[in-house]
């Protein structure tokens, strides 16, 4: 379908696995305070809290993070399946009432029209999202890949319509509605299995499966970014592994992204869901809709029929990312209206940026030509010490053309006596003073620099620095030659080392 739609698919899919983490963790600490009212205050800092730990087992590798997932998603699908049964059995719901104030308006009526239904259907397939990430972590599958992940899926939709219908069953039943700090599960839950350890057992485990939720896009985006990367639409640093051969800095920009989103948003899953649902369903339209400009190009057996679901799949999920950005643009759709065509504008951004410094670093000839330059080391010098003469030695390995450059500032009264004992002690490397008026060692090294650096000399400049045996007395030095490394890095002719010691 073209790279500029490719782009849009890029794009949707960054917005969808960052709202990901959000809305999938705010759900979870939503179904946490639902179970422990007196935590209610404290919702942002367990959405960040939990965020930092999916991090952490993240950057220590995508294996580790599944397997500490195992065992709570059995507990989560049996107790929730264990819930439905109990709910159909019981004539009637457990006496309890259900903590909250509820947002419903009884004395509100309102007629059965076309938008509402859309609404509905829009509000009910924001159910399906998720399931796009079996398709997008195809790759992490064991070999039949296809196979697998095409059983995985339909597994998923089982289990998936069950629950979903199962809990709309009860919810109508149990006449439960949506209250103010509990959520529909939990009153449906205490209204089946009342207060007991059930009821906190698989509250407990849709707080751990909902994360689980969230770990989906630490799979999904690092790998995104490495993609994009590669095609030089993102920094070329995303496509860098870590030593445990995990994308850390996608990983990194994930967590950072989806915590400001918890944090502006205030842990509010309600607030998220809009925005969550429209980059969600932009991908589906043009996941489907590209599936049916596949079969109509290859046209394998069966391809009529299989275009015809792929087309209604993609009209389906058009029609409600239209009804989510018209009836929620106010309620926070506009955001992600906006930060689509911004995340465009760094794709192309980027992406001129590589083509224009390809076409200056690019070898329009074939052959290497040699040319002669003359080298010239510069050693800076404090001193006289054992730091000094290493750097000294290291400067003849490297050219007979030698200089040792010490600043001096006006109040400096024993420069002839530093003189005199550098004579002594080393008569064979010229000392070359550099006056300054300013307190500063930097500037006029690098405006000398600067003076005789010209196209046929390299200037190697080799920076004597201490290193002390434990980290943290590095701090206790001035760290100058980081300074002056930083200073000399625009100079193009300059060749910088720093020489430790010991």
């Amino acid at each position: 379908m073209g790279k500029k739609v490719s782009q849009i698919a890029a794009a949707s899919l960054v917005v969808d696995y960052t709202l990901t983490v959000a809305v999938s963790i705010a759900a979870g600490v939503g179904a946490l305070t639902s179970a422990f009212t007196g935590l209610v205050p404290y919702t942002v800092q367990l959405c960040l809290l939990i965020l930092a730990f999916i991090t952490v087992l993240n950057l220590r590798g995508v294996g580790e993070a599944a397997r500490a997932f195992l065992l709570p998603t059995v507990i989560f699908i049996v107790g929730i399946l264990a819930v439905i049964v109990i709910g159909l059995i019981h004539p009637v719901a457990q006496n309890l009432v259900p903590h909250g104030k509820s947002l419903i308006n009884n004395q509100v009526k309102v007629s059965l029209s076309l938008l509402l239904i859309l609404k509905a259907f829009a509000s009910g397939c924001s159910a399906l999202t998720g399931v796009e990430a079996i398709a997008n972590g195809v790759p992490l599958f064991k070999e039949p890949k296809i196979k697998r992940a095409k059983n995985t899926e339909l597994l998923l939709g089982i289990i998936l319509g069950v629950m979903l219908i199962g809990l709309a069953i009860l919810a109508n039943k149990f006449g439960i509605g949506p209250r103010s700090n509990n959520t529909v599960l939990s009153q449906i839950m205490m209204k089946a299995v009342g207060l007991n350890w059930a009821y906190y057992l698989v509250s407990f485990a849709v707080l751990i499966e909902l994360a689980l939720a969230a770990n989906t896009s630490f799979g999904g985006l690092p790998i995104l970014t490495s993609l994009l990367s590669k095609d030089n639409y993102l920094p070329h640093f995303f496509s860098l592994r870590s030593d445990r051969l995990v994308f850390s800095r996608g990983v990194w920009v994930l967590a950072v992204l989806s915590g400001l989103i918890l944090v502006a948003l205030g842990g509010n899953t309600n607030a998220m869901i809009p925005l969550f649902a429209i980059g969600v369903f932009t991908g589906f339209t043009l996941a489907q809709t590209g599936m049916v400009v596949h079969w109509s190009r290859l046209r394998p057996r069966g391809w009529i029929y299989k275009s015809i679901l792929n087309g209604s799949g993609a009209l389906l999920t058009f029609i409600a990312t239209v009804v989510f950005i018209f009836t929620k643009f106010t309620a926070g759709a506009w955001i992600v209206i906006v930060t689509i065509p911004l995340i465009l504008l760094l794709f192309n951004g980027i992406n001129r940026y590589y083509e224009a410094a390809g076409k200056i670093i690019k070898i329009d000839d074939d052959s290497f030509e040699e040319t002669a330059y003359k080298t010239l080391v510069l050693v800076p010098v404090v001193d006289i010490s054992k730091i000094t003469e290493q750097a000294l030695k290291n400067a003849f390995a490297i050219s007979n053309e030698v200089v040792a450059v010490k600043v001096v500032f006006p109040e400096d009264d024993t420069y002839k006596q530093f003189e005199t004992r550098w004579r002594d002690w080393n008569d064979k490397v010229r000392l070359l003073t550099i006056n300054t008026e300013y307190h500063s060692i930097v500037r006029p090294l690098v405006r000398f620099i600067e003076l005789i650096s010209r196209d046929d000399l390299k200037v190697i400049v080799i920076i004597p620095v201490y290193s002390p045996p434990k980290w943290h007395q590095k701090l206790l030095h001035n760290q100058l030659d980081l300074v002056l490394s930083s200073s000399l890095s625009h100079l193009h002719n300059v060749i910088v080392a720093r020489c430790l010691f010991p």
